[in-house]
């Protein structure tokens, strides 16, 4: 088994790719924004998709969205083929998608809704949070991609506020700060753990 950064050599798998996506929403009774062949084709020109195949076979798949001018992006569509489910196969993608979102778009704000409890673990594995709508995208493009869902009307009725899916987000600015935080508490420990020893010493040697 193979993840990779798609491109146009993986044009024929669009279709396969639209398909698993309609079936799976079909299965599960959830709702899910429908994609064209051609939609899924131009995120892999643009590099902007992980693929996984066993061999030349279809596994799965997941790519990402740019919004708000590159402010924020989102790992949408994330897909295994039924033969490959139920093998940890879903989080390896959602790493790598992951992964290639920081690379490319290293200060945007990495975001996602889902109604699934398997993906919302796996994002808050990977440092997401549970927020609210209002702290999503406001682009409308992003918006108008939920009206072939067929939860679409709670989203309006709401003005947008809610819905059955959960929103995440993962803003790597609020990462550094906890990390910029613990290394400034890690660095106190370690000076006043430095004066206690020295000091434990000094009396030591008094005695």
């Amino acid at each position: 088994m193979k993840i990779i950064v798609a491109d146009t050599s993986h044009f024929k798998y669009a279709q396969i790719i639209c398909d698993t996506i309609s079936e799976s929403a079909k299965v599960r009774g959830t709702g899910i924004a429908k994609r064209t062949p051609e939609y899924i084709q131009k995120k892999l020109e643009n590099g902007n998709a992980v693929i996984a195949l066993d061999g030349d076979t279809f596994a799965g798949f997941c790519y990402i969205e740019v919004w708000g001018h590159e402010k924020y992006v989102a790992n949408s569509g994330l897909i295994v083929h039924p033969d490959y489910r139920a093998q940890g196969l879903a989080k390896k993608i959602k790493q790598k998608v992951f992964e290639l979102s920081r690379k490319k778009f290293p200060d945007a704000k990495i975001f996602g809704i889902t109604t699934g409890l398997a993906v919302m673990k796996i994002n808050y594995e990977l440092g997401y949070k549970p927020v609210t709508f209002s702290e999503l995208t406001d682009d409308p493009e992003f918006w108008k991609g939920c009206q072939t869902c067929k939860n679409f009307d709670i989203l309006t009725r709401t003005e947008q506020k809610m819905c059955l899916c959960t929103g995440m987000l993962h803003d790597p600015k609020a990462i550094k700060e906890i990390d910029k935080k613990e290394n400034l508490n890690g660095k106190a420990f370690k000076r006043l753990k430095s004066i206690k020893e020295s000091l434990f010493l000094k009396k030591n040697k008094s005695e």
